[in-house]
């Protein structure tokens, strides 16, 4: 266990609630411009595009297939 010299004192932090404190200026998100991406971010991006369009594409033809719209071409 270590002990602190009689003369030191505890560092104290003053700690203010969001509530109380002072409100912040907010930025303006039509003067900030595109933002950059690189290579990689932009082609991870268009990877996920193109699943959730994929996703919602087998959902659609499933609600579909359960309404009996494809019932003469299942079996």
């Amino acid at each position: 266990m270590t002990t602190m010299p009689k003369n030191c004192e505890a560092p104290t932090f003053r700690v203010v609630h969001p509530l109380y404190d002072e409100p912040e200026e907010k930025l303006n998100p039509e003067a900030l411009g595109p933002m950059p991406m690189t290579r990689s971010v932009r082609y991870a991006l268009l990877a996920l595009r193109v699943y959730l369009i994929l996703m919602l594409a087998l959902a659609a033809y499933r609600v579909l297939e359960m309404a009996g719209l494809f019932g003469a071409l299942s079996h």
